[in-house]
């Protein structure tokens, strides 16, 4: 499911988020840990993609990337970095069986009920190659809620986070967390994992 209000957020501020992030992409050492886990070919999904610069770190990185985000405004700029195949897709089309051998999952899923992430877990485990991994991010805290620019958010605490990777089949090896002003301005803590499939 997609929140309607989230996506034209970031429809409505898609340039605005490009240039955020792309001050961020090219110094965030969990995607360059990320990248050199992986031979080059290796094919990896970026789920959420944005304007694409993950995707396009590790497309130059020697990658084969396959980018995904529920706003066509999103997938223009991301289409238009080389070697990346960008298309909009929502969490609801996660499919596949032993696709990936790795998914970047960085803050995307944040925005998905919480009744829905065992679901949208699952079906990113069965697209894992065996022993694939995961990278998810996700902003930690108790509840959902909107923040001020009208995006919805749903947080969670580390041992919660854990617990529902462990019932998707998954294995998590490493746990970053930091705090970040995002694009509403307003500082917000976060946890990133790294999960085997």
């Amino acid at each position: 499911m997609s929140d309607p209000e989230t996506l034209k957020v970031y429809a409505d501020k898609a340039e605005e988020y490009a240039t955020l992030v792309s001050g961020q992409t090219p110094t965030d050492p969990l995607l360059t840990a990320f990248i050199a886990l992986f031979s080059k070919g290796a094919d990896v999904l970026d789920l959420g993609c944005g304007p694409g610069h993950a995707a396009h770190a590790m497309a130059d990185a020697g990658l084969t990337v396959t980018a995904t985000d529920a706003v066509p405004e999103m997938v223009a700029r991301a289409g238009n970095h080389p070697s990346v195949t960008a298309y909009v897709a929502t969490f609801d089309d996660i499919a596949g069986d032993a696709v990936y051998d790795g998914i970047w999952a960085n803050f995307c899923l944040l925005h998905a009920p919480r009744a829905d992430m065992p679901h949208y877990l699952t079906a990113l485990h069965t697209a894992l190659k065996p022993q694939g991994i995961l990278h998810i991010a996700l902003k930690t805290g108790t509840g959902e809620q909107r923040d001020p620019i009208g995006r919805l958010y749903t947080y969670y605490t580390d041992a919660e986070l854990t617990d529902l990777l462990n019932t998707a089949g998954f294995t998590v090896t490493n746990r970053t967390t930091g705090r970040d002003i995002g694009l509403d301005g307003v500082p917000a803590n976060w946890i990133a994992l790294r999960a085997y499939g």
